[in-house]
């Protein structure tokens, strides 16, 4: 199930300048002001009328029920600018200091602006490095926070010169710090500026949003049917969306595992899951920049109508995308991040940036759910089991392809044939029909397997589901067509119906005495089916 809660940032923030003169506010938090203080309007109004220290009681209160839930907590901080905007913005905080120190700034005095927002805070000199470690230190050691999401990392790398490196002395000090040990750190390994993009470049110690991951799902799931639907083949085969669920080890190196790979289909910019595949465009009017705001790169499809419809055929295509994506994002190797809502299908009406909007557009409705969000939610709910069930889908090491590897996976691509995956598989646009058996590789652990068949092309396709390796029988546990999930008992070596651009999990139950053959099998077919993996320029190993 869930097993942390990663906050929006709680930093004590200002909206900008523009807003407040628009009348509006920054909603989600991304202007901070005080680095060790929490906002104080996210609390009670008790909190506030007790100052500052019933504002933090309270915010370590929230802290410790969410531990005592058996939650984690992670903030998300904005070390990467402060609130004071550009030049011309007002004074509040590290400009009235030491402006020169705090800044990066050109010989001229003029801001060197990576993130965006008017200004970026030079990690290079030794009272920006000290401020950002202060404050991580404060809000583990005295708040208890398990974690921490970076926002616009790539900015806390670059050093005297502007230049992103992973050897950056903040970066190295962040996950060597004795009193940090054991928090987690994510990075968003990018910022605006000149070599920004940096997914996969951060030192061991960070995991990392993997927007590659995001992109591929999408185009996968999404743009790619547009694309079969226009004109009868996909941008792309199956080699991509491979390489992406079983842990991108093209992207992260050998000593950092699937872990490093934060996995997301979507965050709190952008496009909401359910709007990822009702709507073509963005829908921003309502933010008073004339539509000029969010992005325009999107990788959503509205299944053919904009919005809201009373076609219950678009609906349920809708709802089985939505399936697709929350069902391939919750089996994948790797950290799954689920923004929240998405889990039972919350809507902003197309807007894809509401950063300025502090309304029912925003606001969680959790008492107003229509019923097939219901459903939404049961079918999240049983993905999130099925992962939890199953070793084999929470590998922590990548597979090597010459020795079985304990907390790894064992991964057999397999065609609709039920036959190893060959290169002409992995490419084909037209037929993208692909099973894989992963299996675990534990320990001490139940040894665990499952199957999932993915048809992502158009039309119905006979599946011959894997037999041998002393399978007793497959029950599919989910279906991304289905509504409502029911099981139904196979037969390995039996030949299924698919429906189109659907996902189809199997529980694998095996001859209980034979157990040991299934993993030593299992290992052998592995080492002879390495040619099976995705394409070598996705990934190098049998994970991946």
């Amino acid at each position: 199930g869930v097993t942390t809660v990663q906050l929006l940032p709680i930093h004590q923030f200002v909206s900008e300048q523009r807003l407040v003169r628009q009348g509006r506010v920054n909603y989600w938090g991304y202007n901070t002001l005080n680095f060790f203080t929490p906002h104080a309007l996210y609390a009670s109004r008790r909190a506030q009328f007790d100052g500052t220290g019933g504002v933090l009681r309270e915010f370590k209160g929230m802290v410790k029920l969410l531990h005592e839930a058996g939650l984690k907590v992670y903030l998300d901080v904005v070390y990467n600018h402060t609130s004071e905007e550009g030049i011309g913005g007002a004074s509040t905080s590290l400009r009235l200091i030491d402006n020169a120190s705090y800044y990066r700034q050109t010989s001229d005095g003029d801001y060197i602006d990576v993130t965006g927002v008017g200004n970026a805070l030079n990690t290079s000199t030794p009272a920006a490095a000290e401020l950002v470690m202060d404050s991580l230190r404060y809000w583990a050691n005295d708040t208890q926070v398990d974690g921490f999401r970076f926002d616009l990392a790539a900015t806390l790398g670059r050093d005297a010169e502007h230049e992103f490196t992973p050897e950056h002395p903040l970066l190295q000090r962040i996950v060597n710090d004795r009193e940090l040990a054991g928090i987690t750190m994510i990075a968003e390994p990018w910022d605006v500026g000149i070599g920004g993009w940096q997914t996969g470049s951060f030192p061991a110690g960070f995991a990392e949003w993997n927007d590659r991951y995001r992109d591929t799902l999408r185009d996968f799931w999404l743009t790619d049917l547009r694309l079969l639907e226009q004109t009868g083949a996909a941008a792309a085969g199956t080699g991509a969306y491979g390489h992406a669920i079983s842990g991108s080890s093209g992207m992260f190196a050998a000593e950092r595992g699937p872990l490093a790979s934060v996995n997301f289909i979507t965050a709190h910019d952008g496009f909401t899951l359910a709007d990822l595949t009702a709507f073509d465009g963005k829908h921003n009017l309502g933010n008073g920049e004339d539509n000029r705001d969010g992005s325009d790169n999107n990788r959503s499809f509205n299944h053919g109508h904009e919005g809201p419809t009373d076609d219950e055929v678009i609906n349920h295509r809708r709802r089985t995308s939505m399936r697709n994506l929350m069902g391939s994002l919750l089996l994948s190797a790797g950290v799954p991040m689920i923004t929240a809502g998405d889990e039972w299908g919350r809507t902003q009406r197309g807007n894809n940036n509401a950063y300025n909007q502090d309304s029912a557009l925003t606001w969680m409705q959790w008492d107003d759910r229509k019923p097939w969000q219901h459903e939404m939610l049961e079918s999240t709910k049983l993905l999130l089991a099925i992962r939890g069930a199953s070793a084999a889908l929470r590998p922590v090491e990548f597979a090597l392809e010459d020795k079985k590897l304990a907390h790894s996976s064992q991964i057999l691509w397999l065609n609709a044939f039920g036959e190893t995956m060959s290169q002409e598989d992995w490419e084909r646009h037209d037929d993208r029909t692909l099973q894989y058996l992963v299996s675990s590789t534990p320990l001490d652990e139940p040894f665990a397997r499952t199957l999932v068949v993915v048809h992502a092309s158009l039309g119905d396709r006979q599946v011959v589901l894997p037999s041998g390796d002393h399978m007793r029988s497959l029950t599919k546990v989910f279906d991304s067509t289905d509504d409502i999930q029911r099981e139904e008992h196979r037969l390995p070596g039996e030949t299924v119906v698919v429906r189109p651009m659907s996902l189809q999990i199997y529980r694998v139950s095996h001859e209980e005495h034979d157990e040991q053959q299934v993993r030593r099998a299992d290992a052998v077919y592995q080492r002879e089916t390495a040619s099976a993996s995705p394409p070598s320029s996705l990934g190098e190993n049998s994970l991946g």
